[in-house]
């Protein structure tokens, strides 16, 4: 794993459950779409995100899996 903080491993290998993920990869994991996650986040809805710094957003994939169960 790569020290730089944006490094996002590929969809094909297996994350840790805290591991964090990137907008694209959780809109993969979702079905859903990048823009509509930004709108979900302006909206306070949807899945539970972490903004590291100023810009920079991520999922932790535990909480990908509470909002596709409907436990988020």
């Amino acid at each position: 794993m790569s020290g730089y903080i944006g490094y996002v491993p590929p969809l094909t290998q297996s994350l840790q459950p805290d591991e964090l993920v990137s907008p694209k990869e959780a809109a993969a994991i979702l079905g859903s779409n990048e823009r509509t996650l930004a709108n979900w986040r302006t909206l306070k809805q949807g899945p539970r995100f972490v903004k590291l710094g100023a810009r920079m957003v991520r999922y932790h994939r535990t909480d990908l899996a509470a909002f596709l169960t409907g436990a988020a």
